[in-house]
């Protein structure tokens, strides 16, 4: 079996003083893609620098919602994104959960649709981040259509929402919470939404997995947010390993 994580912040500090242990742990559980996540210019110069250093990284770039960056960096941030390594622009899109302001929301939609068309640009997917903000998420992908779609990172709406964002062509990712106990509505999403747009990813340091809570989430727990998923869907795990890596190939390999 073989896994991706489509979606880890490994360059943060978080792991700066066991990032070997980590790499070691995730292949050692079969883990043999992990798509670095690169925030801001900082990050993304800390994500591009961790994926020249082995080859089991693809890296996304760009600007998260919750920082409205300054014009002074778009250029820079364009030149980085073209990099080979950089196989998606993210995590970009929008966040209504932290900030109420209507202004800021106009700010991060404004960021959201310029790099839709930095993407476009660089013939490149993008991966999203939407909070309490699935409604106008949608409404400006259906209005500024990506070329190469992407991936709902993290997705936490409902599976009607979910099937919503497939007829656009975007690919759904599941993480840790799918796996917990309660999770009603991400368990019906990993149900029931067509097997070939879906992805699994570990978000991590965040969201950690069932039954690993309340410890910081790395890579290789990523086969636990499998293991429940082929459980709901009545697949072994090897029969699911092929599908999500096809779905991934895919997406990056533009053949959609």
């Amino acid at each position: 079996m073989r896994w991706i994580d489509t979606h880890a912040h490994l360059a943060e500090d978080e792991f700066k003083d066991d990032i070997e242990d980590v790499i070691y742990r995730a292949q050692e559980n079969h883990v043999h893609k992990i798509v670095l996540i690169g925030c801001e210019i900082e990050g993304a110069e800390k994500a591009l620098q961790l994926a020249h250093s082995n080859e089991m990284f693809d890296v996304a770039i760009g600007f998260h919602p919750g920082d409205i960056s300054s014009p002074k960096d778009y250029d820079k941030m364009f030149e980085l994104m073209k990099d080979d390594k950089v196989k998606l622009v993210g995590e970009i899109g929008l966040d209504f959960y932290w900030d109420k302001d209507p202004e800021i929301h106009k700010l991060q939609e404004e960021l959201f649709i310029k790099q839709i068309v930095w993407a476009n640009l660089l013939n490149k997917p993008i991966s999203i981040h939407t909070r309490d903000a699935s409604k106008r998420t949608y409404e400006i992908l259906k209005a500024h259509p990506v070329n190469r779609k992407g991936i709902m990172h993290c997705f936490s709406g409902s599976l009607e929402m979910a099937r919503e964002f497939i007829k656009l062509g975007y690919y759904i990712s599941l993480a840790g919470p799918v796996t917990f106990k309660n999770a009603h509505v991400p368990k019906d999403v990993a149900k029931y939404i067509d097997i070939n747009y879906l992805l699994i990813e570990t978000d991590s340091p965040y969201l950690t997995p069932h039954p690993y809570r309340g410890k910081r989430n790395e890579s290789f727990y990523v086969v636990e947010v499998a293991k429940t998923i082929a459980e709901l869907r009545n697949i072994s795990l090897e029969e699911l390993s092929i599908i999500l890596e096809n779905n991934y190939k895919r997406l990056v390999e533009n053949d959609i």
